[in-house]
């Protein structure tokens, strides 16, 4: 079941998005945010009108995505950057593509223009993900990241709504 995020999600939204902090290159965060800070992210989603999804197996969340502002100045309104994050176990059966297509559809509803998404690399699942989605790579900025003793490399990908 793919629904709205809540309140109550957030700590199995950390829980996931820590996994990655900490085991993975994914994210580029060093320390995972709090539950107060994922709240003021969802709180600020809120206000915005940017849509945040939990994705359920068996009745806990087992995923997550959510558009966020591309940047701030008023000319990017209509552009978002998008971010999905499963639980380790459930990758590869298909949750994702769910997931982050109801997020694009949330997004075409709401008329927005532009999702543009990025990713360290390699992360050949995101990239299938995404061109399975219609996103198109854009460009690679190299060694812009330094984590976990290594420099890394970011793809960005974008998609017209």
């Amino acid at each position: 079941m793919i629904r709205a995020a809540a309140p109550g999600d957030l700590e199995a939204i950390r829980a996931i998005y820590a996994h990655y902090v900490e085991h993975t290159v994914i994210t580029f965060d060093f320390d995972p945010p709090s539950l107060e800070e994922w709240g003021e992210r969802l709180a600020a989603a809120g206000e915005r009108g940017h849509p945040w999804l939990v994705a359920e197996r068996d009745g806990a969340v087992a995923g997550y995505a959510y558009a966020a502002p591309f940047r701030a100045k008023p000319a990017y309104a209509q552009t978002v950057e998008t971010t999905i994050y499963l639980s380790h176990e459930a990758t590869g059966h298909g949750l994702g593509r769910a997931l982050y297509g109801a997020l694009l559809d949330a997004l075409i509803a709401q008329e927005l223009h532009l999702a543009v998404a990025g990713m360290t690399l390699p992360n050949p699942a995101s990239q299938r993900l995404h061109r399975a989605l219609g996103f198109e790579p854009v460009g690679t900025f190299a060694q812009v990241g330094f984590k976990h003793g290594a420099w890394r490399d970011v793809e960005f990908l974008q998609r017209r709504l």
